[in-house]
């Protein structure tokens, strides 16, 4: 019977002095560590830019320490993976562009649930597709273009970053909607397609706004036909949107933003909302971005949260109608 009661006693002091270590850890402040941002891509490029300005400003803001460390591959999945599997604690978020949970799922197996592994945070900007004709192109606008592709079916050649990128979902877009035939070029990457763009390998490609394309534009290499983006961008006023070319449903843009661990408490989403949605209203953010042919974005997670259900149905349709596959 003693032996029993000095166990009791035992257990209930070793509760007892657990209990405000418990209570502790559920009350600690936010953040009182470094926090880390993985960017889904190689480093030196706008993604990665974007991503060390707002870190910079985050640090500031919450008084603590932000590295950013770049883990690529597999069109932003694997960057994204590390945040799906990392603790949800708020010490860990990414920077990503949308593709790898609302594109990259309709195309095979990615490594996390998109539902349940990652909580949006907020979007940060969004990077336009631009429609650009080669010298070997003849059209002198987007409707000409799509005129060229009817009275020679299949004549007109499309080129892409790839098989299944964004790019290609916006050409089957339009090649659905349209019924026009149009022949499709995939490369592996931007680089060697925009080389060939330069040399008149094909007659038009898809590919992101950003200052060498811009530079390329504004010297006469290459002649912007149409861009994926809620309105006009202000560096090329007189290029209409697809969606007032009739196409609203390929007129789509790369938008990122920060990731969280899917379970994540809300008390830190909301805070890390917030700070997020302040450095982007500073100055020299914005022009960061714009500079680069970026829009600023921001608002709640939730808007953000819509945004990705709402293109991942609208590449489940296409993907499903093209039938694609990833390379």
């Amino acid at each position: 019977m003693m032996n029993a009661m000095r166990r009791g006693l035992l257990a209930a002091a070793l509760l007892s002095a657990a209990a405000p270590a418990i209570s502790w850890a559920e009350t600690a402040p936010w953040p009182s560590k470094p926090i880390r941002i993985v960017v889904a891509y190689p480093g030196g490029g706008v993604s990665d830019t974007v991503a060390r300005a707002l870190g910079e400003k985050l640090s500031v803001q919450l008084a603590t320490p932000i590295v950013v460390e770049n883990k690529a591959g597999a069109g932003g999945t694997i960057g994204l993976d590390a945040v799906a599997k990392a603790a949800p604690d708020g010490y860990t978020i990414g920077f990503a562009a949308i593709s790898p949970v609302a594109l990259n799922p309709h195309l095979g197996a990615v490594p996390f649930d998109p539902q349940k592994d990652l909580a949006p945070v907020v979007s940060v900007m969004y990077s336009p597709v631009l429609i650009l004709g080669t010298s070997a192109n003849r059209a002198s606008s987007f409707q000409a273009l799509l005129a060229e592709s009817k009275s020679h079916p299949g004549a007109v050649r499309w080129a892409t970053a790839g098989l299944a990128s964004l790019g290609h979902i916006v050409l089957e877009q339009v090649k659905y909607s349209s019924k026009v035939d149009i022949t499709h070029i995939p490369y592996k990457g931007g680089g060697q397609q925009l080389n060939d763009a330069l040399g008149g390998q094909f007659e038009v490609l898809s590919t992101n706004a950003g200052p060498t394309v811009m530079q390329h534009i504004q010297a006469g290499k290459l002649k912007a036909l149409a861009v994926g983006a809620p309105q006009r961008l202000e560096s090329l006023p007189q290029v209409p949107t697809l969606a007032e070319l009739g196409f609203p449903e390929a007129n789509s843009t790369s938008l990122f933003g920060i990731f969280a661990p899917g379970k994540t408490p809300q008390a830190v989403l909301q805070r890390l909302n917030k700070e997020f949605n302040k450095a982007l209203t500073e100055p020299d953010i914005q022009a960061k971005l714009k500079a680069s042919d970026n829009v600023p974005t921001g608002g709640d997670a939730q808007t953000f949260a819509k945004q990705i259900a709402q293109e991942s149905a609208n590449n489940a349709r296409i993907i499903k109608a093209a039938n694609l596959r990833a390379q």
